[in-house]
Order: structure tokens, then sequence, then C-alpha cells
């Protein structure tokens, strides 16, 4: 770290110089401007010109023929989590059909638009600028989403009804587009300080942050674990016995309350209620056990597997719900920062 000494000009200003090596690496002279930013803890930034609005930055991938298209999509993903806006895809020969298939699957996932293509280069940018999002009001939103996957998947676990299952199925894309949102957004912060400053946030809050929106999707994919084997049950003809069905919705909506209690003492900062819902880890590990033992008398080998997977995504939840609660319990004592007033 390069320490300066403040020098007085005049009477009433104060001047500090500038790092020689700074000023050749970003090729600056006398009368240059250069803009300065008070961030949020007080400290000062200093960028080399008149700095404008957060760039657009835009990244060019090599496809090849042979490449996978799970391997493309997830190259996709990664450039738009990291914030570029346009994302150049060029074939080293032609795209394939399920490459192209591929590319427009995932690009409605992440709200972005292809521009311009033909058979050997696509163009693909994104069409809305996320800094203007609310970010705890999209985390929010998320929560609830996930939460009422859960509670309709229970609910179609109860009545066997195929119809609900299938729409929990559906919304699933609907938080993964979120998730996909959310993280760009967090990602940004954690790269950009003015980002992070027009967001209200420190560094820490975007690792805290990116763990909530995990724990979420994932409680939204395992309520959709739960709705596909209502689906599955339901066209093989597989029917728990009621006393079994009871066990296990008492014991997923045990999990579901947790996980709803755990997002809001996370969003209210309270550690002492975010340390009762991991001590209620113990009750639902008891439960657990029990409704393993109810299948000692179930002789049909499918039905076994799908009382597993069901009450196995149930107990997730509530693992998602115990990493929220410290979480929360981490953030309320994340340390205060020095230039704080």
């Amino acid at each position: 770290m390069d320490q300066r000494k403040i020098m007085a000009l005049g009477r009433s200003s104060l001047v500090v110089s500038l790092p020689k090596r700074w000023v050749k690496l970003n090729e600056l002279e006398r009368g240059d401007l250069v803009t300065l930013n008070v961030q949020k803890d007080n400290s000062l930034v200093v960028f080399p010109g008149v700095k404008k609005g957060r760039e657009t930055s835009e990244v060019t991938l090599k496809v090849d023929p042979a490449e996978d298209k799970e391997l493309l999509t997830r190259r996709i993903i990664a450039c738009y989590l990291n914030g570029y806006f346009g994302i150049t895809l060029i074939s080293t020969d032609i795209f394939t059909a399920a490459q192209q298939k591929a590319v427009r699957n995932i690009i409605g996932m992440l709200y972005m638009r292809i521009l311009e293509s033909d058979a050997r280069r696509i163009y693909i940018r994104t069409l809305i600028d996320e800094s203007k999002a609310p970010l705890e009001t999209a985390i929010r939103r998320m929560h609830i989403l996930a939460g009422s996957m859960c509670q309709d998947a229970l609910k179609s676990l109860r009545n066997q009804d195929v119809e609900l299952a299938r729409v929990v199925h559906g919304l699933d894309d609907d938080v993964d587009h979120l998730s996909f949102v959310l993280l760009r957004l967090l990602r940004g912060a954690a790269l950009n300080p003015d980002l992070a400053q027009e967001l209200g946030l420190e560094p820490i809050d975007c690792l805290d942050y990116q763990t909530l929106v995990h724990r979420i999707e994932y409680v939204a994919d395992r309520a959709v674990t739960i709705a596909k084997n209502v689906i599955m049950s339901s066209g093989r003809g597989l029917w728990l016995s009621p006393s079994v069905l009871e066990s296990l919705l008492n014991f997923g909506n045990q999990a579901l309350d947790m996980y709803n209690e755990a997002v809001r003492v996370f969003f209210a900062g309270d550690t002492v209620a975010s340390n009762d819902v991991i001590e209620r880890l113990n009750e639902i590990e008891t439960l657990y056990q029990k409704i393993a033992l109810s299948t000692v008398g179930v002789t049909d080998a499918l039905t076994v597997c799908m009382m597993c997977i069901i009450r196995d995504s149930m107990k997730r939840i509530a693992d998602c719900a115990t990493e929220i609660a410290e979480t929360t319990i981490d953030h309320s004592y994340k340390p205060k920062s020095p230039f704080s007033t």
C-alpha cells in the first residue's frame, strides 16, 4: 500500500501527489482530468479521466462445432454473471442445430436477446439495467416464490394433485431468472465500487446476499423434486398410506416453517431468532429418523424410493434454513469500517 503525505497549497487547499507508476500506467499528463469518488466507508477512489456511467463491456467466444451444448450454455451463463452486456459467439465452422437451440434456450432465462445471427456468428445482448432493480425487493420476491412452490408441492402431495405439481415444476424457471439477475448484480457490485455504492452495499454484503440467493434457489429446486415425485407416483399408481403421508407432510411443513423464519430473521438481522432456527434442526433430525423407520413395512421398492427422495428433499430445505440462519449471525458481526462515522 502506497502512503502519501497531505500538503498545503495556499491557505485552504490540501493536495496529495499521485503515484508515478499509476500515472504512467494510465498515460496521464499535466492538465488531464481525474475523477474522485467518495465511497460509503468515506474512502476515496481515483479514476483516470472523466468517469462516465458503467461500461457496457463485451466479450467474444469462439465455438467449435464439436463443443457440447451444455458447455456452451455454461460459458454464456458465466459471461452473463460476470457483467458482460454483449456476447458475440463465433463458430469456427457453422453452429450445429443443437448449439443454436441451446443458445436460444438460455438467453430467454437470462433476459437477453439475439440482435444479430447467421450460420457462423450470433450476437446476444442484455436489454435491462439490473442496477436499477431494488436488491432486497428482488430477493424477497424470489423467496416468496420459492416458499409458495414448497407450499404447493406439499399440497399436491397431500391431494395427489398432478396439475398443481406441474405448476410447481413450471415455476422453477421464474426462480432461475431471478437468481441469474441477482447473482450478476451481486458479482458486479463486488467488483465495481460505484455499483456497490448505488446499492448501498459493502463487499462483504455481496458474499452474504449471494449465499442467501443460492440457498433460496436450492429450496425451490427441492420443491420441484417433490412435485416431480408426485407426478411420477400418480403415473405409476403409487400411493402412500395415510400414516406415512401425514408424517411426511408434518415433516415438510416444519422444514418450510424453518425456511420462512430463516429468511425473515435475515432481513430483520435478529441473531437470537436465527439461533432458534438453528436449534430446531435437532427436531428435524428426529423426525427424519422416524420417517425412515416407517419404510420398514413398505414392500414396493418404487414407493420406498419415492418416500426417501421426498423425505431427503424436505430435510435439505431445513438444512438451507439453518445455513441462512448461520449467515444472518455472521452478517450481524461483520467488522465495522474504520472510516465509518
